[in-house]
Order: C-alpha cells, then sequence, then structure tokens
C-alpha cells in the first residue's frame, strides 16, 4: 500500500550540492528523482537556457531550469536508447532488484529519454541512483551495436540527476499522477496503463 511521508519537514535534514543543483538527502524523505540520458539535450540548447536563466531572479531559476528540460525531454530529443524494449526491461530490473532492501520503490516510469522514479530510500540517494546508472549503462555500452541503441560515445547516462522530496500527502499525489502520466502528456500512449514501462498498473 502506497504512503506520503507524515508532516511536511522531513527530519534529519542533510542539504548538498552537486554541480548547480542543491539536493536534500535524508533517509527519512520520500524522494521524486527524474535522471536522464547523456545525449537527452544538445550543449548547445543547454547554453541558450542558461543565458535565459541569468534573467531570472535566483530564487526562479532552478524551477525555470526543471520546467524547461523537462518539457525538452518529452519532446524526445537524443537517441532515445529506452525506447528499445530490451534496454527497458533491464532498467526494470535494475529498478526492482533493490526494492525492499536499499530503498522502497514507490512509483517509477522509463520514458525513452529519461526516467521518473519516488522511493522511500534506506540508503544515500546518490548510491542508489549510480547503482541504477552503472547496472543500465554496462549493459547499453556491451549491447549498444547489436542492438542498435544509438548510444554515442560511451557514457549512457548524465552524470547529474534531480531530486525532490515529498513534503506531504498533496505533494504525493501530484508526483505519483505526474510519473504515470507523463507518457500520455508525451503522446506516447492514451492512458497510463496503457505504457508498459511504468508502475501504473500496479499503483492504479
Amino acid at each position: 500500500v502506497l504512503s506520503a511521508p507524515r508532516g511536511d519537514t522531513p527530519c534529519k535534514e542533510r542539504w548538498y550540492t552537486r554541480g548547480y543543483m542543491p539536493h536534500h538527502d535524508t533517509e527519512s524523505a520520500i524522494q521524486s528523482i527524474t535522471l536522464r540520458l547523456a545525449d537527452s539535450l544538445p550543449q548547445e540548447r543547454l547554453r541558450q537556457l542558461a543565458e535565459e536563466l541569468a534573467r531570472f531572479p535566483p530564487e526562479r531559476q532552478d524551477a525555470a531550469r526543471r520546467q524547461r528540460i523537462e518539457h525538452w525531454l518529452g519532446a524526445g530529443a537524443g537517441s532515445c536508447a529506452l525506447r528499445h524494449a530490451p534496454l527497458a526491461k533491464v532498467m526494470t530490473a535494475g529498478l526492482l532488484r533493490g526494492d525492499g532492501d536499499r530503498y522502497r520503490l514507490l512509483a517509477w516510469c522509463i520514458m525513452p529519454n529519461h526516467v521518473h522514479v519516488m522511493i522511500a530510500p534506506g540508503a544515500p540517494l546518490a548510491k542508489i541512483v549510480q547503482s541504477w546508472k552503472s547496472y543500465t549503462g554496462r549493459w547499453a555500452l556491451a549491447h549498444n551495436d547489436e542492438l542498435g541503441l544509438g548510444v554515442p560515445g560511451h557514457q549512457l547516462w548524465k552524470r547529474e540527476f534531480w531530486d525532490r522530496y515529498i513534503r506531504n500527502q498533496k505533494h504525493f499525489v501530484n508526483a505519483l499522477n505526474y510519473i504515470h502520466n507523463n507518457p500520455v502528456k508525451a503522446h506516447l500512449c492514451q492512458h497510463p496503463h496503457d505504457w508498459p514501462w511504468s508502475s501504473a498498473d500496479s499503483t492504479s
């Protein structure tokens, strides 16, 4: 049974930064995470975005960056290697294999060039995400030519990832709906449960 965290603020907060994005990492907070493929956004587009964000007040830049990048991701930029069923299956296995051990897997959706996951972590978030990336990255590079995945270079995943801790019940429901409706919003299917690479069926 899925449940949102109790209260509006997590305990034992640990804030830190990786690159330009601040992160909240505590094992008491449910986390909504987005990781994307390394080639999902062209560098030129990211440079343009940086110039645009410089005109925003500092307190609005992170939200504006997230909104714009999520829009571009939904448009299907890059090789979209995760659209290939074999790699999507490996990604699914990578998420499921840590469930009940290092985290509790609450919701997930594998898109062609990015992945959304919501977990209740039982280990440091960076180590959890790195385990997903290592597990799928090695497999993808080993089978890149054979399956025509189109992964350029020697890196499947972008180094950074986004995480946002779930503050309350409303935020939990909104995040859950966002994750499951991502394929619908991207015009990949008509209903969340039609998408084969998500937890929509098991949580509906």
